[in-house]
């Protein structure tokens, strides 16, 4: 995937930003102008004219008011599309769309062979191909009708004589959502894609967006009289500044009434995993799975049907905070904030989750609010999360929690899946009919790193992990 640090990003977020300040400073009446504001006229084109560039940015502008880009007719005004937004009750349906402007038609993956090629003695291309379909002549050629894209010869080249032409967003892409249109463009299976981002993080034109609830949230919070509770995902940590307690202040300030941490319903989820565990053992179940990674459960369900009956039953931490929050407060208004996009498809499913934010979106929020966290009072929140709950978001934080709580009453032996791929589909897939002998756990992440790499945070994985660490280590252990 690409260094976070990039246009592509920056675009991203800087779209976000005036979406938010407009809507808050003006009720979206300005709407229209928004395209030629973020691309104003002495801007250098990056798509070949400042027309093309604006008619991307109109595209961002629709998703970040919640509508999917690609569903929309080709002369949609963003005027009316604010009208109609601002009329919503209920998110839309949660997406992943290519906006088809943005999109250069890259070439899906193969390899090539480059005039660096030394038509070399040892061959080995040509030697460990297994279609053989490497003829060596002038210099190597590769018949790309034999050719399985294995990369053998990539890999075996001494040269670096072959090259390897792809497709980012399909590299990226772990369960195959992404293909070509008729015109060589990207497009989305629904029915395959897990939202899990990856694509969005890894095309270089910015041509992949998902469709936003930050609008949403933004109305509920200046029109709503319902009570409006905040609930920060575990992964928080670092991606707002080091104080928490700063950041608790600065959601109470962009009209939250109430700020709660997930990490309260992580605590749950490793109680009831750990008793399913001790459970499923006792019975003689070979493993089991976690199950607190939307994506990976969205994978499970649509990609490895197989393997379903060894994941775990228990909820969520946002399923279980938000089951909290809703007893609590039947009529409030519950949003979770975090760093998934997946996290969307688990709150269609769960009524006691209204909105969903990521953490990208919330600091566009705040800033366009002029809201600065490092300047606000510290507080707390009113229930104190385990340091083993504040663990969940570093891959292997859900299986040493649950261990914790296990502790001598049943043989664990865990393994971490740190962030799904082709690779790890298949290994999954294999799990499935021949259960791995040296584990009986399997924790599954999507994001590499755990949730502190997820695509909407705001900070580099490796920094949030450390702040996570420190963050855990003032905190006091579950009860077990």
């Amino acid at each position: 995937m690409l260094n976070p640090k990039n246009n592509a990003a920056s675009m991203r977020y800087t779209v976000s930003l005036n979406v938010a300040r407009s809507f808050i400073k003006n009720n979206l009446e300005n709407i229209d102008d928004l395209p030629n504001i973020i691309v104003p006229d002495d801007t250098p084109a990056k798509r070949g004219s400042l027309g093309r560039d604006r008619l991307v940015v109109k595209a961002q502008c629709a998703a970040a008011m919640g509508y999917t880009p690609s569903w929309l007719d080709a002369d949609y005004e963003l005027a009316a599309l604010a009208q109609e937004a601002l009329k919503r009750t209920a998110p839309l349906k949660a997406t992943v769309s290519v906006i088809k402007e943005a999109c250069n038609a890259c070439i899906s993956k193969r390899y090539v062979v480059s005039d660096q090629c030394q038509t070399c003695y040892a061959r080995p291309c040509e030697v460990n191909c297994p279609k053989k379909a490497i003829n060596v002549t002038d210099k190597a050629h590769i018949n790309q009708d034999l050719c399985i894209k294995c990369g053998i010869c990539y890999n075996n080249c001494p040269y670096q004589a072959i090259h390897k032409d792809h497709a980012p967003c399909e590299d990226a892409c772990p369960v195959g959502a992404l293909a070509k249109d008729s015109s060589g463009r990207e497009y989305i299976d629904q029915d395959k894609c897990i939202s899990c981002g990856k694509c969005i993080l890894s095309c270089p034109f910015g041509a992949i967006v998902h469709n936003s609830q930050m609008f949403d949230v933004l109305n509920v919070l200046k029109n709503s009289p319902k009570k409006k509770v905040a609930m920060l995902a575990p992964a928080v940590i670092g991606q707002f500044g080091n104080d928490i307690g700063k950041v608790i202040t600065a959601f109470k300030k962009l009209g939250f009434d109430e700020v709660v941490e997930v990490a309260q319903g992580a605590d749950v989820t490793t109680k009831t995993e750990a008793a399913e565990f001790i459970e499923r053992m006792e019975k003689g179940a070979p493993f089991m799975t976690t199950s607190c990674c939307p994506a990976w459960v969205a994978a499970a369900e649509k990609h490895i049907p197989e393997i379903k009956p060894f994941l775990s039953t228990a909820g969520s931490p946002m399923y279980y905070i938000a089951e909290i929050v809703k007893k609590q407060n039947p009529d409030c208004i519950a949003v979770f904030i975090g760093p998934c996009l997946a996290k969307r498809l688990e709150a269609e499913r769960n009524p006691n989750v209204d909105y969903v934010l990521v953490f990208e979106e919330a600091q566009a929020m705040l800033d366009a609010a002029e809201i600065k966290v490092s300047e606000m009072d510290s507080e707390t929140f009113a229930v104190t999360a385990s340091a083993q709950g504040r663990r969940y978001p570093v891959s292997g934080g859900v299986a040493g929690a649950v261990a914790y709580v296990i502790g001598d009453k049943a043989a664990y032996k865990p393994e971490k899946i740190d962030g799904l791929n082709p690779e790890a589909i298949k290994k999954l897939k294999r799990y499935a009919t021949v259960p791995p002998a040296e584990y009986n756990m399997v924790e599954v992440m999507c994001c590499e790193g755990g949730c502190v790499g997820g695509p909407g945070a705001t900070c580099m994985a490796k920094k949030a992990a450390m702040m996570v660490e420190n963050y855990v280590k003032t905190s006091p252990d579950i009860e077990k």
